[in-house]
């Protein structure tokens, strides 16, 4: 299965994300901010990324547009799950780079279901 990194300041978001993913099989590593997701993912680069937008620190946009800018992670398939849902929000989310824009409150099934199918359309 994948590797996916998940970076979120609310706890309980991680620990749902990450218990979902792991009951299908993935190997999950969780961070609290953008700036540990990007240490993360240099250190051993996942095979997909979820980020929250609103973290203290660099951001989810910031964090998302740092990894496309370097060459060994610019490729690596970005997800943006976070509250804010107006149209300008998605707007600057995909135009930051993100793959998928997943807005919260969210099915962690339907979530779990997007990202496979992220994962299958990159393989």
């Amino acid at each position: 299965m994948a590797r996916i990194l998940i970076a979120d300041d609310e706890r309980d978001i991680r620990e749902l994300v990450e218990i979902k993913l792991l009951d299908l099989g993935h190997e999950v590593e969780v961070v609290p901010d953008g700036a540990a997701a990007l240490a993360a993912c240099r250190a051993r680069r996942p095979d997909l990324v979820v980020l929250d937008v609103m973290m203290p620190g660099p951001t989810g946009l910031d964090t998302v547009e740092a990894i496309r800018s370097e060459p060994g992670l610019a490729d690596l398939p970005v997800v943006l799950l976070t509250a804010r849902a107006q149209d300008a929000d998605v707007e600057a989310g995909m135009a930051a780079g993100a793959d998928l824009y997943i807005t919260k409150p969210f099915s962690p099934r339907d979530l779990a279901g997007r990202l496979e199918e992220l994962l299958a359309d990159r393989a």
